[in-house]
């Protein structure tokens, strides 16, 4: 009797562990569900099946490239809602994205993926934790920067795209003036990502129109980097709608800070 009674309880405690358990995982993905309007669904699933499909297309390199189209996609959509998480797959995809660079001599995108981007976006990551908009919530809140700091952030541009158009020119990067302006606009918008600034999205999709020049030069002589063509077209299209997110969200929360 007594073994009996231990089976049941032990029995039960198995079935309420799958039960509760189920139940759990069901709610987490409802809210996951719930925290992606169907415009970024629709947006993600897109490029997905686009970064997929000319990958498989153009064959060379699709892998890696693949990989790491994924990966900056779904950050530049966390980016757009102002999750934290974005900046950390950002760190991953500076990586990738620099092996990528360096396999095409473009030493001016790997120094800068490797040396300013990757950084400044772990030092992004921690800026956002630590400037949450409410406790226990997964959206950064949004800054506001001075007509001071902007100059001071030009001023310090322009001497980075000097000091980087040398370093370039010392390696003989390939399309040495579109290479320098990647610099340019990438260091504004790691600058303004730092800041919490929503301009940080129009500088980004400044530097996904100059690098979608720069590797459509690379697909003349090779076509297969036209999967690389392909994922900056699509980071501009998420660039784009981050601007509007953060626009949106500016709006948002100084409406929840008066009530």
């Amino acid at each position: 009797m007594r073994k009996h009674r231990q089976y049941i309880v032990r029995s039960l405690k198995m079935y309420s562990r799958c039960f509760f358990g189920k139940f759990t995982e069901d709610i987490m993905l409802r809210k996951l569900n719930n925290y992606f309007t169907t415009f970024e669904k629709i947006l993600w699933i897109g490029s997905v099946v686009l970064i997929t499909g000319s990958a498989v297309i153009f064959g060379k390199d699709g892998i890696l490239s693949v990989i790491a189209s994924l990966i900056g996609a779904t950050s530049l959509l966390l980016n757009a809602k102002g999750n934290p998480i974005g900046q950390a797959l950002g760190v991953v995809f500076s990586i990738l994205y620099a092996i990528i660079s360096y396999s095409f001599a473009y030493y001016g995108e790997m120094i800068t993926y490797l040396c300013m981007t990757g950084p400044m976006a772990l030092a992004a990551f921690i800026s956002w934790i630590r400037n949450p908009f409410a406790k226990g919530k997964a959206e950064v809140k949004v800054n506001h920067i001075h007509r001071g700091e902007v100059l001071f952030m030009l001023i310090l541009s322009a001497v980075v795209t000097v000091v980087f158009y040398f370093v370039l020119d010392f390696f003989n990067t390939a399309n040495l003036i579109p290479s320098t302006l990647s610099v340019t606009t990438s260091f504004l918008a790691v600058y303004l990502t730092f800041r919490r600034n929503h301009f940080f999205a129009i500088a980004y999709a400044a530097n996904d129109i100059i690098l979608i020049i720069l590797w459509s030069l690379a697909a003349m002589s090779d076509i297969s980097y036209l999967s690389v063509v392909t994922c900056f077209v699509i980071f501009l299209a998420n660039d784009i709608y981050g601007f509007v997110s953060w626009k949106s969200m500016k709006k948002r929360q100084a409406e929840a800070v008066l009530q």
